[in-house]
C-alpha cells in the first residue's frame, strides 16, 4: 500500500464552524452486527454541546465511542476535501466522517492537546485523536461504491497513513454552537504535543520526548488522559528506558471507570 501523508494548507484566519452535524439514522453494520451513529447530516439551527456529547446525537458502539473525552468530534473541511480528492471521492458531504463540527481556517490535527476553544456558547478542550474502526471502513466503502470506485486498499490503514484524524474534544462549558460561529482559541499548553502527532504515533510509536512532555503536563495540572493515549506514551517511555511515574487515577476512558 503506497499512501503519501496528506499535506494541507489551511488559511488561519478567520477560524470558524462551517457546519454542525448530528446523526440522521443508525447505520446497520452487517460485518459486526452493531448499529452505528456514524452517518451525520448538517443541522442549520445548530447543535447543543453537552458534557457527555451532543444533544440528539447517538453512538451505537458505546464501548469505543462517546464519553467525556469523545463528546464532540471536529474535522477541518480543507483536510476532508483533500483526502476525498486523493480517494477519488469528489463530493463528500459535511458529516461524512461522522464529525459534529466541520471547521474552516484552523487545522484540527495540529491543535495542541489540552488547548481550549470557545465556540458560540460552548467551551471545548482538545482531548484525543480519532482512531479508525471497522465501522468507519464499511461506511466509507459505501461512498466508494456509490461513486463506482474500487477501494484502493483497507480504509483504516489508508486513513492512518494519511496522518490526519481530526480531533475529539471534551466539553468544558456546555452551550449551543451554530454554523458561522467563530472559533476563539483561549489557551494552548506549553507542552506543544498535537492531536496529529499522537495520532501518527499511535500507528507506529510515539516519540519519547513528546510522551514525557504530554504526561508531565497532565500530571502537573492533574488533567486526566484517555486510556490508549496514556498507555501509548508510557510504552514509548518504557521502550526508551525512561523511568516515569504517572498516577493511575489520571488514566481513564471517561466513562466513570
Amino acid at each position: 500500500m503506497n499512501v503519501e501523508p496528506l499535506s494541507v494548507t489551511i488559511a488561519q484566519d478567520p477560524a470558524r464552524v462551517l457546519s454542525t452535524c448530528t446523526v440522521e439514522s443508525l447505520f446497520h453494520v452487517e460485518e459486526t452486527g452493531i448499529r452505528s451513529g456514524i452517518g451525520k447530516i448538517p443541522r442549520a439551527e445548530g447543535i447543543k454541546l453537552l458534557t457527555h456529547g451532543v444533544l440528539g446525537d447517538v453512538q451505537g458502539d458505546t464501548e469505543h465511542h462517546g464519553g467525556l473525552f469523545k463528546a464532540v468530534y471536529a474535522f477541518a473541511r480543507e483536510t476532508r476535501e483533500e483526502l476525498a480528492r486523493r480517494e477519488g471521492l469528489s463530493d463528500l458531504p459535511d458529516g461524512a466522517f461522522g464529525e459534529n463540527l466541520v471547521t474552516e481556517g484552523i487545522d484540527t490535527d495540529e491543535v495542541v492537546i489540552g488547548s481550549r476553544w470557545r465556540i458560540g456558547g460552548a467551551e471545548l478542550e482538545a482531548s484525543v485523536p480519532r482512531q479508525p474502526c471497522k465501522t468507519f471502513a464499511v461506511w466509507m466503502g459505501r461512498f466508494a461504491k456509490q461513486a463506482g470506485i474500487e477501494p484502493q486498499g483497507p480504509w483504516g490503514r489508508r486513513f492512518n497513513a494519511y496522518g490526519k484524524s481530526g480531533a475529539y474534544f471534551r466539553v468544558v462549558r456546555e452551550g449551543v454552537v451554530r454554523p458561522g460561529d467563530e472559533i476563539e482559541v483561549l489557551s494552548v499548553p506549553e507542552h506543544g504535543v498535537s492531536i496529529g502527532e499522537i495520532f501518527r504515533g499511535l500507528s507506529s510509536e510515539i516519540h519519547p520526548t513528546s510522551a514525557k512532555a504530554l504526561l508531565s503536563w497532565a500530571r502537573d495540572t492533574e488533567t486526566p488522559v484517555y486510556t490508549s493515549m496514556a498507555r501509548g506514551c508510557l510504552a514509548a517511555l518504557e521502550g526508551a528506558g525512561t523511568a516515569f511515574e504517572f498516577p493511575a487515577s489520571l488514566i481513564t476512558a471517561g466513562r466513570g471507570n
